[in-house]
């Protein structure tokens, strides 16, 4: 099911029996169906809960995660004290910037899911940016 955003906001201003949870996986069914990871451009998913954020650069067409990167990870969290920071996410986003060069990843598409463009979201993709990943 697809649905541009102005259905989905009808949807959600209107119908009061549609959940949450439901209304946030049409978004994201409605926002990934414009992007697909390849080999030469993968997709940069991202998932943030209320503790911490992870992200991981996927290939769709085989379906492969090829780097995956999260605030629980050693190096990042021992410099931190928590993972709900807008610090801790640009430091994510660096790292995570630093793993796909090793691989030869320079292009990356940027899928911030159901989740609006601010805030920790903004920071990861700025720490990317600044290591160097183009989106």
């Amino acid at each position: 099911m697809k649905f541009s955003k102005k259905v989905l906001l009808r949807l959600k201003n209107k119908n009061k029996k549609l959940k949450p949870a439901k209304y946030k996986l049409l978004k994201r069914n409605s926002l990934r169906g414009s992007m697909k990871g390849t080999l030469e451009r993968p997709r940069l998913s991202v998932y943030r809960s209320n503790e911490n954020i992870y992200a991981q650069i996927i290939d769709d067409i085989t379906s492969n995660t090829l780097i995956s990167c999260s605030t629980l990870d050693r190096d990042i969290k021992f410099d931190l004290k928590n993972g709900r920071t807008c610090n801790a996410s640009r430091l994510m986003g660096q790292k995570l910037a630093k793993l796909s060069l090793r691989q030869n990843i320079t292009k990356i598409v940027f899928d911030r899911g159901p989740y609006l463009y601010h805030g920790r979201i903004k920071a990861l993709a700025d720490g990317v940016r600044d290591g160097g990943v183009e989106f």
